[in-house]
């Protein structure tokens, strides 16, 4: 007999072999009805997998990432049967799932075309119909190399793998794909199809290799819930804030200057101005010192910190400057560590809160670049902590705090915490201080009351951490903020402190940032507001619109008022009719628009009118003034 312990902590003895569907089944035919996988010991697995030793269980559905990730890959695999029987010359490269769906690479003589992807979707209905078995099967590399001699990109994945290595195979019907799986049991679980789009990709994603064609789709148990996630691309498409940027002429990129590169306007600058002043005033209040550094550093530094033996992919090429290398920074943190060790400290001087909002600059493949959300260089708001070991877990609590209040001010009040654990290769440190450091983070997560999942071999080569994603208005997950153990560079860096016994002892370091990086969170925002921003934030907070001519000395007033108060402000003196600046006032998103006519010239008043709820009526400049000055202080 063999133990199984359940997600919810019980435990229930089984015969060696039981399968996981067989344990579903076990507890109830419901739950066998909707459970798509099963993550054993933390491994995804197929229903199929028989248990054969003592192992935690957990049973996975379409609620669950795991569950997703299964479904989808199955989708992938009857698109590839669907694309092979209706284009038999086909080649076929990989076919994963991910994120929101599922994806295939091709390799075929002719394009795709639109109707070409009607009549696949058309064929993966059928398979789907069918209800075909999906059947699991292993071969050792001669004879699997001898069924896929005619698929060319999978000989090529074979001869990869180890010469004994005995290599798995997904049969669903006549159609055989290499796989490691986990998959569903049959076709027929999957339901609402629909493919999304056609994408060129390279083989390996290696631009020397053939161009592939790749096809995008998704799949959900019911039509209502396919129904409901195009609706939400629909409404992700209005909000994109690379679409946006343009409309409210927030931010550009120019080839000339390079790709990956910012350029914000005036409007964009001003937000970020927001931004940075709210992040700079929060920081000194919560026990933060500011400090400021190099944008490039020699390479010698790089060599010390690790950075060139475990990320020198991610950084720019080497600067000669009078004969030494010097590279454009990818982190801020040996400039941090630099300050620490100009001089001397005693553990009475610790904890260290160091933050800056630092430029950095890694480099992205170009086919990975995405408007703000992937740049090559970026504003990173980070801080280091140097405390002694005693102190980490208070600290981290900080953190934890501080993090959820700055995301909670800028309207993010939906998130999820990850604790992310020792990768599974490039890192430093032995399994033992990886160990500690992890249950220090998972219960410095617990003392706070709050709950997290755990992203098994997600952390950073040079300690765990802890993730936070938020949810933006259309329920996406961002990844923002982060709160990273390192007990690598305090090593590397020999830095020491004076113990109360007259000892030297090594500090702790953390590694935080709260909204990642300026350029993300900001094209987060847009996405999240459509660009219509809180007043706080907001490029023009108000804009006053004059009737006639005779109102403008009234209008410039009014505007100098709003000024004293620091509100921004903008005057549309334009020889145009109310009713077109007041639309395209509303096409800014302009949070007030004040309209002066003759009423209000005599009154020393304006009408206000609300982006968001329309007329507000007449207000004395004084009242109004008060209204906008409250909400922005408050950041309503």
């Amino acid at each position: 007999m063999i133990q199984i312990k359940l997600k919810d902590g019980s435990a229930k003895s089984y015969e060696k072999g039981i399968t996981i569907l067989e344990v579903a089944k076990n507890i109830s035919e419901g739950l066998a009805r909707v459970a798509l996988a099963g993550e054993v010991n933390g491994e995804l697995k197929d229903l199929r997998t028989q248990l054969n030793e003592d192992c935690q269980l957990n049973l996975l559905t379409f609620d669950d990432q795991g569950g997703k990730h299964t479904y989808w890959h199955t989708a992938s695999h009857i698109m590839a049967q669907a694309v092979r029987k209706l284009f038999p010359g086909v080649k076929l490269a990989i076919g994963p799932a991910i994120d929101t769906g599922f994806y295939y690479d091709f390799d075929l003589d002719k394009n795709f075309t639109p109707e070409d992807m009607a009549a696949i979707e058309k064929e993966m209905q059928k398979i789907i119909k069918e209800d075909i078995v999906i059947e699991r099967f292993s071969l050792p590399r001669d004879k699997a190399l001898e069924l896929m001699k005619d698929e060319p990109y999978k000989v090529e994945l074979i001869k990869e793998l180890p010469e004994d290595a005995e290599i798995s195979f997904y049969k669903q019907g006549d159609f055989t794909d290499l796989c490691a799986g986990p998959h569903l049991m049959s076709t027929g679980k999957v339901k609402a199809v629909k493919l999304m789009q056609l994408a060129g990709a390279y083989w390996r994603g290696d631009e020397k290799n053939k161009m592939l064609q790749r096809i995008y789709g998704t799949a959900f148990p019911k039509a209502s819930q396919l129904e409901e996630y195009l609706k939400m691309l629909e409404e992700a498409e209005k909000r994109d804030h690379r679409r946006l940027g343009k409309e409210l002429d927030l931010f550009s990129f120019d080839e000339e200057v390079g790709p990956g590169l910012v350029l914000w306007h005036p409007k964009g600058a001003r937000i970020r101005m927001h931004i940075e002043d709210f992040w700079r005033k929060q920081h000194l209040r919560n026990g933060y010192d500011l400090v400021n550094t190099p944008h490039i550093g020699r390479g010698q530094l790089w060599e010390t910190s690790g950075h060139l033996g475990f990320y020198k992919e991610g950084m720019y090429s080497a600067m000669d400057v009078d004969g030494q290398d010097f590279y454009a920074k990818p982190m801020n943190c040996p400039f941090h560590i630099a300050i620490y060790k100009s001089k001397l400290h005693s553990y009475r001087d610790l904890p260290y809160r160091w933050a800056e909002l630092g430029t950095v600059y890694r480099y992205e493949k170009s086919g990975a670049l995405h408007g703000l959300l992937r740049v090559r260089g970026f504003t990173q708001d980070d801080a280091h902590l140097f405390c002694a070991p005693e102190q980490m877990p208070d600290e981290i609590r900080r953190v934890l705090r501080f993090c959820l209040s700055m995301l909670n001010d800028f309207g993010f009040k939906d998130y999820k915490i990850y604790v992310s654990t020792k990768p599974k290769d490039k890192y430093v440190g032995d399994d033992s201080m990886w160990a500690a450091a992890t249950k220090a983070l998972k219960e410095a997560v617990i003392a706070e009351g709050l709950d997290c999942d755990v992203d098994e071999g997600g952390g950073a080569f040079y300690g765990p951490k802890i993730d936070i994603k938020i949810k933006d208005a259309l329920n996406r997950e961002w990844q923002c903020s982060t709160i990273q153990f390192d007990f690598n560079e305090p090593e590397r860096f020999d830095m020491t402190y004076v113990a109360s016994d007259g000892s030297k002892k090594r500090p702790y370091m953390i590694h935080r940032a709260l909204l990642g990086s300026i350029e993300r969170f900001f094209g987060i925002l847009i996405e999240h507001y459509a660009g219509a921003f809180p007043v706080w934030l907001a490029p023009v907070q108000a804009k006053i619109i004059p009737i006639l001519e005779k109102h403008h000395d009234f209008a410039q007033k009014v505007a100098d008022k709003l000024k004293e108060h620091d509100v921004d402000v903008e005057i549309d003196n334009r020889n145009e009719k109310i009713g077109f600046k007041i639309r395209e006032a509303q096409l800014e998103k302009i949070p007030y628009m004040l309209v002066i006519g003759d009423k209000e010239f005599e009154s020393e008043s304006v009408a206000v009118r609300s982006r968001k709820d329309g007329d507000l009526g007449t207000m004395t400049v004084d009242s109004f003034v008060e209204k906008i000055v409250e909400e922005i202080r408050t950041r309503s």
